[in-house]
């Protein structure tokens, strides 16, 4: 068995400290009422692009009361470079008193409007700072100078360099200089503070102390796979693995921890998009206190990976920065930085309808906009180049009422969503390992989406559809480590489940220790395929101990072998999620033209809809009761079932077509 050494120490003791923490409080937090719930009030937000330039706080209220008159929730302030990359627009630097001033000001005035008021945790991402210190900058292997750089921030033309996110000295420098300029806007109700998805250079990636540290867990020397840039190469995917195993203690330790602790620190709250972290990215989302996911760049099965571990860490909320680059991507340079998105101003609400309901599906429950543009009302003279754009001009598509109604719809059905907590009957192991052995995606993944890297992202992965009437989550070692099994089924951290399905290639070893003890505990195992171990330094007994396992009475091939019946039987079930409520379940499910969604959105696509129907069975409350699903042309369906059956709760929505090019 691997020695326990110091690094590892440091991270293994800070995730028990978070776990603590979660147990302590994370049980109770779907007993909040919702105005002490974060987002309790289930209104989407929207990032909010202030583009560097002379804030007039005139502006800031007219458009604050805007979004407040079009059920709006609240705002993300995210801070950009100035419009058109004009070097000689007059702004206030980044963090001085004279750019704290507006953001104070919008702070008070969204409390007075009772909007919530969030923080991009710097200027555009990842996080950066024009000022950072001499080797507080991310680097490689090989410390060149490339990766470090940010040429677009608030302070534009100056260029920044990236925050080292595997120290968290260096964060903790950085974090220094952003609550200094945030203090003030810290106060009132509580805010927000945000990290994006992870956008930092991930190829050998490298931090003082990394060589020592994998030396410590793994018994030999990474720096030579470094030195000749073969730990890509296929034939050193276990190389490969013990790297990433490594790198995601790190990540974990050094920054979405510390992040966390400190938008705690400073009575804070803290949002955090995870996606494309070298890291445990199950583990990781639990560490703040709101997982974010993201669409369409990431497809909307990813948002499970975050409803998972919302629901292992007593979460009540997941966010998703939504409708990113709808038809596509624009670059900002095109047309001497005048690049604007497909369609921009003329965005049909019924394809956003289905990307959000795809979302709820898989588990989001609170839609964030991406996004809304820093302007005078009424007027478009800032754009932001990869989204849908909000807009205060009635000429454009989302605006007036046909975004409130939308805005309403999206949070009704967060509502519901949002009730009690997420129902699951099966866990799923997490392919983790069998990610962190692969290499870069295939050639017909990366040419329809340039920023799919490799399989570390898992962006595509999916719970086995044998279990889709069981709502699966995701489970990974971490968790399975301090889970136990007895009466009331597998808790496995703030869940509890009836059963553990695995078809993965590889599993480490300490999650096979884990799954044997629990299934001698008399956990129902379906056990798909029989794994291999990952990694360089191999166990003698990892054999030893599948065939124990595969042998325990509890413990099958067989996914229909599992006990008792799904919550949702029939053919072809359409994606739904399902929310458990005292007495009662609130089952969402999309409208299949939901299947479609997928980066880019064809222009007006949720038009080729013509309805469908679907029959089904829902198992609960000892019941059984036969249901038809009538999909009305572009509407999706909220069932309630309790002890006297099943209804159908009104949506009464189905977005009309709006005026195109």
């Amino acid at each position: 068995m691997y020695q326990i050494f110091p690094h590892m120490k440091k991270t293994l003791l800070f995730l028990a400290t978070a776990a603590a923490i979660l147990s302590s409080c994370g049980s109770h937090g779907h007993d909040n009422t919702p105005e002490e719930r974060l987002y309790g009030n289930c209104k989407p937000y929207t990032r909010w692009w202030w583009f560097s330039s002379q804030i007039d706080k005139r502006d800031v209220r007219d458009q604050l009361i805007w979004l407040r008159d079009h059920e709006f929730g609240g705002v993300e302030i995210a801070w950009v470079y100035p419009m058109f990359l004009d070097p000689e627009k007059p702004h206030p630097d980044f963090l001085s008193g004279q750019w704290r001033e507006p953001v104070v000001y919008a702070k008070k005035v969204a409390d007075s409007l009772g909007l919530g008021c969030d923080y991009t945790y710097g200027t555009l991402w990842p996080f950066s700072d024009v000022i950072l210190p001499d080797g507080d900058q991310t680097r490689s292997y090989f410390d060149s100078v490339e990766v470090a750089r940010r040429p677009l921030t608030w302070d534009h033309p100056k260029e920044a360099r990236i925050l080292n996110h595997l120290d968290r000295e260096a964060f903790g420098r950085y974090a220094g200089r952003m609550d200094s300029g945030l203090g003030e806007a810290y106060k009132g109700s509580k805010s927000g503070i945000f990290v994006d998805s992870w956008e930092v250079e991930t190829d050998y990636l490298w931090t003082p102390g990394f060589g020592k540290t994998f030396m410590d867990q793994h018994g030999y020397d990474i720096e030579p796979y470094m030195r000749s840039r073969t730990l890509k190469d296929d034939a050193n995917s276990d190389v490969r693995y013990d790297y990433m195993k490594t790198l995601s203690g790190y990540v974990m330790d050094e920054f979405y921890g510390p992040f966390a602790e400190n938008a705690r620190k400073n009575g804070a709250f803290s949002r955090a998009q995870c996606g494309g972290a070298p890291t445990d990215l199950l583990t990781a989302f639990t560490l703040v206190d709101i997982p974010e996911t993201e669409a369409i760049l990431y497809e909307p099965c990813f948002s499970k990976i975050a409803a998972s571990a919302a629901t292992l860490g007593g979460k009540d909320a997941v966010t998703s920065e939504t409708f990113t680059c709808m038809y596509g991507w624009t670059s900002l340079r095109y047309k001497d930085g005048h690049g604007q998105s497909p369609h921009q101003g003329k965005e049909q609400i019924a394809d956003l309808k289905l990307v959000c309901d795809a979302l709820f599906a898989a588990g989001t429950n609170q839609i964030i906009w991406h996004g809304f543009a820093f302007n005078k009302v009424g007027r478009l003279d800032n754009w932001f180049y990869t989204t849908c754009q909000v807009s205060t001009r009635d000429e454009d598509n989302l605006s007036g009422d046909q975004l409130s109604e939308f805005n309403r719809y999206m949070t009704e059905v967060s509502r519901h969503m949002r009730a009690g907590h997420n129902y699951s009957d099966a866990a799923v192991y997490m392919p983790l390992e069998d990610a962190w052995m692969g290499g870069a995606y295939p050639e017909e993944v990366t040419s329809k989406m340039p920023w799919a890297l490799g399989e570390y992202e898992m962006r595509y992965i999916q719970t086995p559809e044998s279990l889709k009437g069981r709502q699966p989550l995701w489970v990974n070692g971490h968790f399975l480590s301090s889970a136990e099994y007895g009466e009331e089924g597998l808790r496995c951290g703030d869940a509890i489940f009836k059963s553990l399905l695995i078809d993965v290639a590889h599993m480490d070893y300490s999650s096979l220790e884990s799954v044997l003890r629990l299934a001698k505990q008399g956990l129902p195992v379906c056990l798909v395929r029989r794994p291999q171990e990952p990694g360089v330094i191999k166990h003698d007994d990892y054999e030893s101990l599948l065939d124990q396992l595969s042998s325990l009475p509890s413990v099958s091939a067989d996914p229909s072998a599992l006990p008792g019946k799904p919550l949702v039987e029939g053919n072809d079930i359409p994606d739904f999620w399902c929310r458990e409520d005292g007495g009662k379940m609130f089952l969402f499910f999309a409208n299949p033209m939901t299947s479609t969604v997928s980066y880019p959105m064809e222009y007006a696509n949720a038009f080729n809809d013509k309805g469908s129907h679907r029959k089904v069975v829902i198992n609960h409350h000892g019941r059984s009761d036969e249901v038809t699903l009538d999909f009305k042309p572009m509407e999706s369906i909220l069932i309630e079932a309790s002890r006297q059956g099943t209804r159908q709760i009104s949506l009464g929505y189905a977005p009309p077509r709006l005026p195109e090019e």
